[in-house]
Order: structure tokens, then sequence, then C-alpha cells
């Protein structure tokens, strides 16, 4: 029986219609870049948020630096100030972020510095008790994308911040400083903040057996882990300290650790090196026990030879203040009673104390606000870059009168 070719080609039509074998095929081609590229926009926009904090905690330094430097020298111009500002940026940022790559190079020449054009301006104002400075700079910073947000055709996005400081002839103020800073063992926890410099880590594992071990290994996301970024935090607020005090004539500076025991503190000296020191040693391990720390930092700055060492090189008493850092919870009872007691005896005393309870639970954070000198000198930060804004926060209100130098 002969059959006509239409009716051969509706046969086959309706054959090929009905066969669902390529469907998983093209269904993957169409998903799989959509997914692709949705996982590279949220690494991409954690990076970004990453760098944009690195940004704005240099550019804030750079201009109190150059603030500072013109209210101290009367012969500084402005175009000397801002290039100084510009400097210091540079080299605060790519110290930071030291993955961070300059621009593509046009044919034959260097790579572009992306924040050599930094936009600043200076105004000056005088009064009869002296004269101030502000100094604002304005830059921007290309960040390259990965490959999957490339799908989208999007190559780079542009982080850009805004920083203004002001510096004045008109006053000093001397201060002293304790931080009493958490090392248990739970400081070596994992933050939920991907490390922009080397986001992703090699894990080994073993997929053998026990007569035959085999290693294996995998691609995992590298998260900065909470003791890291303590040691972020505290250099931010040790820059603070360090651009208001360039000669270490008014700041003086302490520091103790501790867990389930209290670590030997690196004493009161001048400036902030060797606190910065200290913490970078950190290591996290062991429980967790505020009392005998928060007490050690007590005695210590209450003590008649800080403010005679003040009254020797700098003519003031000092403003005193301890920050205290925890990421969880005393193990007992007794140390929660123990370290408020010292609390409500430091602040009656004077002392003005400042809390950061980072990524803790509810009673660590309540023991904190309790001990805080007020609520706004209470931070409760829920990743690494709310650790540094906080501890740069707080950098900027305890030197907020000494900013203002005497020239």
């Amino acid at each position: 029986m002969m059959t006509t070719s239409g009716s051969h080609k509706k046969s086959l039509f309706q054959r090929l219609w009905r066969d669902r074998a390529g469907n998983f095929g093209i269904a993957t081609a169409i998903i799989l870049p959509v997914t692709a590229a949705t996982a590279g926009i949220a690494i991409d926009m954690n990076q970004m948020v990453q760098l944009r904090h690195a940004l704005q905690d240099s550019a804030d330094s750079a201009v109190l630096s150059a603030a500072n430097a013109l209210a101290k020298n009367n012969n500084m111009t402005d175009d000397a100030a801002l290039d100084m500002a510009r400097k210091f940026m540079k080299a605060q940022f790519y110290n930071v972020v030291p993955g961070a790559k300059m621009g593509d190079a046009v044919e034959g020449s260097a790579p572009v510095d992306q924040l050599a054009g930094a936009i600043g301006t200076v105004v000056r104002n005088s009064s009869s008790s002296g004269k101030t400075y502000d100094v604002t700079l304005t830059t921007s910073f290309k960040m390259p994308t990965n490959g999957m947000t490339a799908l989208l055709g999007w190559k780079e996005v542009t982080v850009g911040v805004t920083a203004t400081a002001q510096a004045s002839t008109e006053s000093k103020n001397a201060l002293s400083m304790y931080l009493v800073l958490d090392r248990s063992g739970s400081m070596g926890w994992d933050t939920n903040t991907i490390n922009p410099a080397q986001p992703k880590k090699t894990v080994y594992y073993n997929c053998g057996s026990s007569w035959r071990p085999r290693t294996c290994s995998y691609e995992a996301d590298n998260y900065v882990i909470k003791i890291d970024a303590l040691k972020m935090a505290v250099a931010s607020l040790t820059t603070q300290l360090d651009t208001a005090d360039p000669e270490t004539k008014y700041v003086r500076t302490a520091a103790v650790s501790y867990e389930a025991r209290m670590y030997d503190p690196v004493a009161f000296n001048w400036g902030t090196s060797h606190t910065l020191s200290y913490v970078q040693a950190l290591i996290a391990d062991g429980g967790t026990d505020s009392s005998d720390a928060m007490e050690r930092a007590y005695t210590d700055i209450s003590k008649a030879s800080e403010d005679t060492a003040h009254k020797n090189k700098n003519g003031q008493v000092p403003s005193k203040f301890i920050v205290f850092m925890t990421d969880g919870d005393n193990n007992y009872s007794s140390a929660d009673t123990d370290t408020l007691a010292t609390c409500e005896t430091a602040k009656k005393n004077g002392i003005q104390i400042f809390t950061v309870a980072f990524m803790a639970p509810s009673k660590g954070q309540a023991l904190l606000k309790s001990c805080a000198s007020g609520l706004s000198n209470y931070y409760d930060a829920q990743d690494a870059a709310e650790l540094v804004a906080a501890f740069k926060e707080i950098g900027d209100k305890a030197v907020e009168a000494a900013t203002r130098l005497t020239n």
C-alpha cells in the first residue's frame, strides 16, 4: 500500500512532537547560564560590599590625616594636602585589599591607577578661637566581575565613596584606651563574609576506604573567620587613633584577651603599635570568662600612674575608655555577675565603656548592653564588615576631640 508524501511528513512530525528524549538537554541549556549568572551576582555583590567598606575606611583615614596635617602646618597648600590624602588612601586600600587590581593599561603604557584621580576639596575657616580645616575626598574603584556575572554583560561595577574630616587648631585632648577582647574557641568559626582577596579555598577529604585510602578535594567558599575579622577591626580603630595623634603625644593604649582564663595583657604605652601587635598574634581557643579580664582593664586604667604619664608628657588628665568585645556568653553565671559589677564601678568612676557583640547569642548581648555606658556605646555586629565599622566608629568617637590639635 502506498502512502502519500504529505501523510508521511505528518506522521514524522507527530513522532517528533511526542518524543521527550531531548527535553532535559534543552531545559538544561536554558537554565544553566541563568543559574550561573545568579550565583556570579551573589559573589560579586558580597565582594562589592567588602571593597566599599575598605575604600570608605581608607578614604576616611586619608582625609583625617590631611586635615590634621593642615592644622599642624600653616604653610601646607591645599594641593599638597590633597596629594597626601590620595597617597595615604591608596596605600591603605591596597594594603587592606591586596587582591585589588589597577585598571587595564592602554597599549604600550603602565596600568592605570584607579584611585589616582580622586577629587578633593579643602575648606579653610578662621575665627577668634583658631582655624578649622575641612577636607573632602571623592573616589571610585572599578571592580571586575567574575565570569559568571559577565554572562549577563556586566564586566565591571563601579564602587564610589566620599569622605570628609575636620581638624582644628583650637584644642587637644589626651586619652587612654584599654581593649578587652574575646579569643575563645568560637572566634575560630566562620563569619558569613566571603574573603574578597581569596573567595575560594580547596577542601580535602578522605574518599577512599580503610584498606585503600584516597584523598579527594573540592572548591568551597572561603569565609573570613571571626578572629581575623577582629584583627581587621582593631587595625581600623588604631588607624583612627594614629591619625589623630601622629606624634604619639596624646594617646595611650593597652589590651587584654581572654577565653576561660585571662591571658597576660599588653601594658599601657604611647601610641597603638604594641596593642595592634598583641591583637594580631591572638589565636582562638577555649571557653569564655570575661570577669578577670574586665577587672584587669579597670585596675590598670584607674592607676594614678596612668594620669601621671599624661601629665608629664602633655599636661592633661586623659579621657578613659574600655572597649569590651565578645562573640558568645560566659560559661558561668558568676562571671556575668563579676563582669557587670566591674562595669558599674568603672562607669561610676568616669570611665566610658564601649561594648561590641560579634554575632553573639542573646545572653552575651544582654551582658554587653548592661556594661555599655549607654545605648549609643553598644554595637551589635552580625558580620565582619559590621564589626570593622563598629570599631572604626568607636575610634571616631574616642578621638573626636583629639583630632582638634593645637598648632
